[in-house]
C-alpha cells in the first residue's frame, strides 16, 4: 500500500509510561514514525539506538521520532531505560496500528519507516521485506532532507 503524499492514518495507543497517545499530540510536528517487531532484539535494539545516538540531528530538522511494537508498555519501559532511548515507544499489542499502516506481517509486525510532515502527510516510507534489514539514520537524515520539511 502506498501512502507516499497521503494524510497519515491517525490511531491511539499506550506510550511506555501507560499514557494515551494518539498522532494528534504532536500536531504542527513532523514525525519519524518507526514500526519495528521487537523489544530487546538485536537488530531493533541497534535500530533505535542508531536513532536516539541521532536524536539531535533530528530534533534539529525539528522531528518527533515515535517507536511502535507490539510488546507492552511495561516491556517498552524497560527497553527505554536499558538503552535511555529519549523517544516514546508505543504498544500495539494486537497489531491494530501496524495493519492499518500496512506493517503487518505473517510473523508479526513489519519493520518500517514514514517520515510526516508537519501536517502529518507521509512525505517517506520504507517497508523492510526482510526484518534483518534496517534504515539508519544517514538515510532517513538524507530522506529528511529531501522532503524539505
Amino acid at each position: 500500500m502506498d501512502m507516499l503524499n497521503e494524510p497519515a492514518i491517525d490511531f491511539e495507543l499506550l506510550d511506555d509510561q501507560g499514557e494515551l497517545r494518539s498522532l494528534r499530540d504532536w500536531q504542527n510536528q513532523s514525525i519519524l514514525l518507526v514500526f519495528y517487531p521487537s523489544d530487546n532484539t538485536p537488530v531493533c535494539t541497534s535500530q533505535l539506538c542508531d536513532y536516539r545516538d541521532g536524536i539531535e540531528d533530528f530534533k534539529g530538522y525539528q522531528v518527533q521520532v515515535l517507536g511502535i511494537s507490539k510488546d507492552s508498555v511495561t516491556s517498552h519501559k524497560a527497553f527505554k531505560e536499558k538503552h535511555q532511548l529519549p523517544f516514546p515507544l508505543l504498544s500495539d499489542p494486537e497489531l491494530k496500528v501496524a495493519e492499518q499502516w500496512d506493517c503487518k506481517g505473517i510473523l508479526g509486525m513489519k519493520r518500517a519507516v514514514f517520515l510526516l510532515d508537519k501536517s502529518h502527510i507521509v512525505r517517506y516510507q520504507h517497508i523492510e521485506s526482510i526484518a534483518i534489514f534496517r534504515r539508519k539514520k544517514e538515510e532517513l537524515l538524507a530522506a529528511i532532507e529531501a522532503a524539505n520539511l
